[in-house]
């Protein structure tokens, strides 16, 4: 049951314990550890540079050597910090064992010279603190061990270890097991306080820069884009189909005894529609499942399907008249892909919203600088508007907005008009 006691009710002897030996305590340590094995390659350029200067052979026995080589290697790693992928590195590591928020620390390699000299910081600080606590935690476990095992091997005593001269004394014989116990205590107090430090920085030095969240926020936005783009693509291709099919099935339910040939139109215009259906969504799922944003699914163009898409239209009861004053094969491929979209959307909300046998007029010019795309319907029709609707005359319009046209759509003299201006010139 401690375990679910909150931090306020924890007794401070059992909260000190878990700051010195806790799970997060222990794996600080571990990110302290690997900071003294990154600084090892600096420490031996810092011995080969000091013991010539220093005239001396043996550099590694001489522990105020050893310092001075530390201290001159830790420049060193401070320049190689500046290659980008130092700072993805230690953002990897703070963010497995120093216990840090993941949103607290940036992503990726820096973009400015400010990021890197932060990123040198933390290196600098890493290696500095991680080859302390690396060299304690060598050199400490076995001296306190010794210190505990003193007062029980005679042996010890007077053995070459090179301890200090008051341990010959009975008091201080029989108080080494404390001082043991002592010692291998402050190291992990030394650890632990080095880790907490370590902690508190790596937002500071790692976090994101202004430009970080900036690259995250377009990150964002062209997922968005993505996603919308895709639904935008599904709710066209996806919800025509379904509107056209269950218009054509109920009409050809209709007149299944009178009208036989009509009935083998709609079931071909049925066949047709969804087996087209099926290929765009296969091409959708297929973008999504290879992960490539910047593939366009295959859509259909006015080039190549307008005719089937007005025929397929027309198997549903739906009378449409058509006129075509542009010639689709002279349009841009992209403005061609949205113009037909909108079509067929247009053609979608008459469906859905005027019903079957409602008289539907298509025009579509080319006159000028801009493509013209206008339908019109009665708005006395009886059809019973699908719940939920709406998305359709916004995605119409966010398909002429990103083309840098415009959409209207309204009552207008007893007829609902959707008109769709999508300029022929500039197009991106």
């Amino acid at each position: 049951m401690g375990s679910f006691l909150p931090e306020r009710s924890r007794k401070p002897g059992e909260a000190f314990t878990r700051f010195l030996f806790g799970r997060r305590a222990r794996r600080r340590w571990i990110h302290l550890i690997l900071g003294g094995a990154l600084a090892m390659p600096y420490v031996l350029v810092g011995e080969v540079v000091v013991g010539p200067a220093t005239d001396s052979r043996y550099v590694f026995n001489s522990f105020p050597l050893q310092l001075v080589s530390f201290a001159v290697g830790l420049p060193l790693a401070a320049v190689t910090a500046l290659f980008p992928l130092t700072r993805p590195m230690s953002v990897a590591g703070v963010r497995a064992l120093c216990g840090v928020d993941g949103d607290r620390l940036a992503d990726g390699p820096p973009r400015t010279w400010a990021a890197r000299r932060r990123t040198v910081g933390w290196f600098t600080l890493h290696l500095g603190f991680g080859g302390i606590i690396s060299g304690m935690s060598l050199a400490v476990p076995p001296f306190a061990a010794v210190l505990v095992v003193l007062p029980l091997v005679a042996g010890l005593r007077g053995s070459r270890l090179g301890l200090p001269e008051v341990l010959d004394h009975t008091w201080a014989l029989a108080l080494s097991p404390v001082a043991g116990v002592a010692t291998l205590i402050a190291l992990a107090a030394c650890a632990a306080a080095g880790g907490n430090l370590l902690a508190r920085w790596a937002p500071a030095l790692l976090g994101p820069t202004p430009e970080d969240r900036l690259a995250a926020a377009e990150r964002r936005a062209a997922d968005l884009a993505v996603r919308n783009r895709l639904a935008r693509e599904l709710h066209d291709s996806v919800g025509h189909a379904l509107s056209a099919v269950t218009l054509q099935a109920s009409a050809a339910r209709r007149v299944l005894d009178t009208d036989p040939d009509f009935v083998r139109e709609a079931l071909a215009a049925i066949e047709d529609t969804t087996r087209r259906t099926v290929g765009e969504l296969d091409a959708v799922l297929g973008v999504l499942r290879e992960g490539d944003e910047e593939k366009e699914p295959t859509s259909p163009t006015l080039a190549d399907d307008l005719d089937g898409l007005l025929r397929r239209t027309r198997a549903g009861g739906l009378q449409v008249t058509a006129t075509v004053e542009v010639n689709p094969d002279a349009l841009h491929p992209l403005v061609s892909r949205e113009a037909y979209r909108i079509v067929q959307e247009g053609l979608s909300n008459a469906l859905r919203h005027a019903g079957a046998r409602t008289p539907v007029t298509l025009l579509i010019t080319g006159g000028g600088k801009e493509l013209e795309i206008v339908t019109t319907n009665p708005t006395t029709a009886t059809g019973v508007p699908r719940p939920g609707g709406g998305h359709g005359l916004r995605g119409i319009a966010d398909r002429a907005r990103l083309l840098g046209g415009t959409s209207e759509a309204g009552p207008v003299d007893g007829v609902w008009r959707l008109t769709v201006r999508l300029p022929l010139e500039g197009t991106p």
